[in-house]
């Protein structure tokens, strides 16, 4: 086993709901030693969105695994103090608080720089740290609809929202990247750095196929629900029993294929209204009705024997519980077991793979769990500890 790429990285993290956590779990995964600074008694409110896990939120497990848990009451002078004696030994601060809650403590990202010269601040934000929307609060699904994306999602009456939090996942990609580039940079550099991520810019990035073809075509992509805007045939379509098989044509020459091997339709691949992708999209409803009828005498298993024949992409539309059981991630060994303090769970490992190297798929720590230790190890004394925990510092 080779040692894994993070470790000696301590990160600190005032972090909450689900952009930060994610972007540091993936640090604490590999190596880095991630302590999460927490409120005293009610901690990160994303560990009481629900109670699924063995009693705790599902939400709180998925991303919070491998870190060390304390808590501070940051409103304290007494708390600040033990933070910025964290930072002393942290090479990455990463922070989601609401925006101006690290000025008011004064605490801003370019004082940080000049005590800590090798610090690397990561500020996660919904809008960014300045502009008119600076102060507004940002949830997943109020960002999936600024940056537009509720606007091209769902159906033609209805727009609906990503199934997953899709801008926070986005801003904590980018902060994952965003901190692996400056711990590469300080390498170099030997001073640490100031990165900036904003859930809005990174969602928008995410839509950079629709915001080029709507501002340039001037007519952004019609919600088609689960079929592709823009490509055709690219979705679902309906096979015997009222299954339905989701199925992706990408080019001329699978267009063919597919007439000739998958429907048996040789002479749709010769219609003039079906000749190139454009066209299909355009006529898109009489090539459904085209390809339904086509499918719709044959069983799940006929239909997936003719696309795997032709070699057309396809998938079957699984359940959250058929992705638990999914052959695949069984036969891959993806899943590991997981400590928390409502018992052992099962885990997916990060998709990221190193050959010879684990992840650590540690612990999800319970509330203030290191608390005391870590205290300790920046040489608080038992007497103090208990003092700053009747003041309800910690």
């Amino acid at each position: 086993m080779m040692a894994r790429p993070l470790e000696g990285i301590i990160v600190t993290s005032l972090e909450q709901a689900v952009a930060a956590p994610f972007a540091t779990r993936q640090l604490a995964d590999w190596g880095a030693r991630v302590i999460k600074v927490e409120r005293p008694q009610s901690g990160d409110f994303a560990r009481h969105y629900d109670q699924t896990v063995g009693g705790l939120s599902s939400h709180f497990v998925w991303i919070n695994r491998g870190k060390e848990s304390i808590t501070l009451d940051l409103q304290s002078h007494e708390g600040r103090a033990i933070l910025e004696k964290l930072l002393e030994h942290s090479d990455v601060l990463v922070q989601n608080l609401r925006p101006g809650s690290m000025e008011k403590w004064g605490m801003n990202s370019e004082t940080l720089r000049t005590r800590f010269p090798r610090l690397i601040c990561c500020n996660i934000s919904g809008y960014g740290s300045d502009g008119p929307y600076r102060e507004r609060k940002a949830y997943d699904l109020l960002i999936q609809a600024e940056s537009g994306l509720l606007s091209i999602t769902g159906t033609g009456e209805t727009p609906v929202k990503v199934g997953v939090s899709i801008a926070d996942i986005a801003a904590g990609m980018y902060a994952l990247s965003g901190i692996l580039m400056a711990v590469l940079n300080r390498e170099r550099t030997h001073e640490g750095t100031v990165i900036e991520i904003s859930m809005l810019e990174a969602l928008a990035e995410w839509m950079g196929y629709p915001l080029n073809f709507g501002h340039f075509s001037g007519q952004a992509p019609p919600r088609t629900a689960a079929h592709h805007a823009t490509i055709a045939p690219y979705g679902p379509y309906r096979v015997a029993q009222g299954r339905e098989v989701f199925l992706g044509v990408q080019n001329e020459r699978e267009w063919v294929a597919f007439c000739d091997k998958v429907i048996q339709k040789r002479e749709l691949a010769k219609d003039a209204r079906f000749a190139n992708n454009t066209l299909r999209v355009s006529n898109r409803a009489a090539l459904n009705q085209e390809i339904d009828e086509a499918l719709s005498s044959l069983t799940m298993e006929q239909a997936l024997a003719r696309l795997e024949k032709a070699g057309i992409a396809y998938a079957t539309l699984n359940t959250v519980e058929d992705l638990w059981a999914h052959p695949q991630l069984q036969a891959r060994n993806r899943w590991r077991t997981v400590s928390t303090e409502g018992g052992p769970i099962e885990a997916l490992m990060p998709p990221i793979n190193f050959w010879g190297i684990d992840p650590v798929m540690g612990s999800v720590p319970a509330l203030g769990e290191q608390t005391e230790a870590i205290l300790t190890e920046l040489g608080y004394s038992q007497n103090a500890i208990r003092t700053l925990r009747t003041q309800g510092v910690v």
